[in-house]
Formats: structure tokens, sequence, C-alpha cells
């Protein structure tokens, strides 16, 4: 299809319009983390690093980091064992009732947070009886990085059809050696990617995390609702959402590279 210049013109600046409502206010905040102006008068009069200097000896804001990290890691964990074994279930058997599990495993990220925090809440509180920690914020944020890595694995899978496998078992190789041999070494690329989406997901996460975090205990994006009206501590949290802005933006960015890979079937 061949556009005009007049359109080509249109789309471009819609483009343009777009990325600035989106990437402006992040650049502002980036900018003000280094604003020497603890009012953050626009534009900027000064730059300085005092701010940085004064958020990496911040207590509260390590200790959140430090949360908000164990919190990722072992929620990326569990989503990569149960996401992919997920994805073998549904990609590779035939079986009644197929189409609603995928729905099933896919549905909780698309639910709204609070009500799945709601919901996560009352089933440790009331029905299970346990006391909300670390742990249930851990198994909340696995609910829905699960489904990021399922749709990596399987999408993986269909591109890889089941030829190179079936040719490695007529060989003589059992399931466990095609698996580590010929599948896994396809999947590698795709496992990455989904997890570092899940790391990058969990870590953001503040909704769902509001409700199954027990008190006494922050994430990074909770620090920074509750520090973001004070005013002596604005300029540290500007600091703080420059560090989230570009401790998501990189696990973002490799995991597209990482799922664009479709040429070297999945070899890193």
């Amino acid at each position: 299809m061949r556009l005009s210049r007049t359109t080509k013109y249109i789309l471009l600046a819609a483009l343009v319009l777009g990325l600035a409502v989106i990437y402006f206010p992040l650049l502002v905040v980036l900018l003000n983390s280094f604003n020497a102006d603890t009012t953050f008068g626009w534009p900027p009069s000064s730059f300085t690093l005092e701010w940085w200097g004064r958020a990496a000896e911040n207590e509260g804001a390590l200790n959140a980091l430090g949360t908000s990290v164990q919190a990722g890691l072992a929620a990326t964990a569990i989503a990569l064992v149960l996401g992919t074994m997920a994805a073998f279930a549904l990609q590779k058997y035939r079986f009644f009732g197929r189409n609603q599990v995928s729905l099933l495993i896919i549905l909780p990220i698309a639910l709204p947070g609070i009500v799945t925090g709601i919901a996560l809440n009352n089933a440790f509180r009331t029905i299970l009886g346990i006391d909300l920690g670390l742990f249930t914020a851990i198994v909340a944020h696995a609910t829905f990085c699960i489904v990021v890595v399922f749709n990596n694995v399987v999408a993986r899978l269909r591109r890889m059809g089941g030829n190179l496998e079936e040719a490695s078992m007529d060989l003589g190789a059992d399931g466990l050696t095609t698996f580590r041999l010929v599948t896994f070494p396809m999947l590698r690329s795709a496992l990455l990617a989904g997890g570092l989406l899940a790391f990058a997901l969990s870590f953001d996460e503040i909704i769902v995390t509001t409700f199954t975090l027990g008190t006494g205990l922050e994430t990074l994006p909770i620090w920074i609702l509750n520090n973001l009206f004070r005013p002596n501590q604005a300029p540290i949290v500007n600091v703080v959402a420059a560090v989230l802005i570009l401790a998501s933006t990189v696990p973002v960015y490799l995991a597209q590279r990482l799922s664009g890979d479709t040429t070297s079937g999945g070899r890193l």
C-alpha cells in the first residue's frame, strides 16, 4: 500500500506526539533527579549529584530495593518453572478443556490489580490462615509472572514445531536427552526473555503488593508512594524513580531483543 506524502506526515506527527506524551514525563523525572533546586523549578538552573548520594545512603530506600529484588527473583523463579511446565502441557498434548485451561492461565494478568490483590489477601488471611509477609507477596507476584513466561514459551514452541525432537528420538535419544540437547537450547532465549519480563513486572508492581505484603515491609514502588508527598524526601524520590525507570527499561529491552531472535533457533 502506497501512502501519500500528507498521510505520512500525519502518521509521523501522531507517532511523535504519542511518544512525547509517554516519555516526556519520564524525562522530567530523570532531569529532576539532578536538579539542584529542591522546588524543582523548570527549567533547572543547575545540576547536582547530591540527591544521588543521599539516595545511596537512604536506609529506607535500600531496604525497599532489597525487598523488591528478593520478591522479583523468587517470583521469576516460580514463574519460569510453572509457566514452562504449563506451556509444554498445553502445546504438546491435546485434551478436553485445553483452551479453557489456557484461558485460566492467562486470565490473572488481565484482571484488575485491585481485584487480584483483595482476592489473594482474603485467601491468605481468611482461608489459609497465613500471615502476610514477603512470602505472600512472592506468591501473588508469581500468579501474573507465570503468564509472561507461559506466553513466551508457547510462542517459541509453536515456531519450533516437533520435527527436530522427533528426529532426535528416532536416532535413539530418550526424552530427557532430547530435552537437554535439542529442546532446551532452542528455548533458552525465550526462557530468558520471559524471565526478564517477569522480573520487570514484579519489580514495578504496586497494587497487588499493597494487599499482600506484610506490615513493616516495603518494595521500591511502595516506598516511592509513601514518600512522594514528603517535601524533605522529594529529591530522593526522584532519584529512586529514575533508578526504577532504568531498572525496568533494561530487562524489557533485553527481552524484546531475545524474543525477536528467530533465526538462530533461540541460541544466545
